[in-house]
């Protein structure tokens, strides 16, 4: 399975805040919409980096209550790592793995396009395991 399928499943939105709103701004709206993670993209939707809750937890415990009225440019990671519609699931598993984040942004034509989560990959692979594992059952079963 391929992160197409996936953003063809769950679809292409993806909650994004611009580098200069506050860090308050964002903590609210990962909240009202139970996201871990916000895109951080210019006005052309640009990918100019990600704002996980690590980050904010790592701001508070260096800047404390006060970096919530500065600049989510502050807190956020600026080198992202990203993956395209032609990414399979162990591919993302292996980048997040290795990179340890639970959130990677999909990137089509040099924009954002989509965001996959640790939860959207682990379901699609479970789901593969199981269809493989039904698939062996079934061969066993007529052999």
């Amino acid at each position: 399975m391929t992160v197409k399928a996936i953003l063809e499943e769950k679809g292409h939105d993806v909650f994004t805040l611009g580098p200069n709103e506050k860090l308050a701004d964002a903590v609210r709206i990962m909240v009202d919409h139970r996201v871990g993670a916000l895109v951080i993209t210019n006005g052309d939707h640009k990918i100019v980096g990600i704002l996980s809750e690590r980050d904010i937890v790592r701001t508070l415990a260096r800047e404390g209550a006060a970096a919530l009225d500065q600049a989510v440019r502050i807190a956020m990671t600026p080198k992202v790592n990203i993956c395209n519609e032609h990414h399979t699931v162990n591919e993302v598993m292996e980048i997040m793995t290795k990179g340890r984040f639970r959130h990677l942004p999909v990137e089509k034509n040099g924009l954002l396009d989509g965001i996959v989560s640790i939860g959207d990959v682990v379901k699609r692979r479970i789901e593969e395991v199981e269809r493989e594992a039904e698939e062996i059952r079934a061969y066993i079963a007529t052999a």
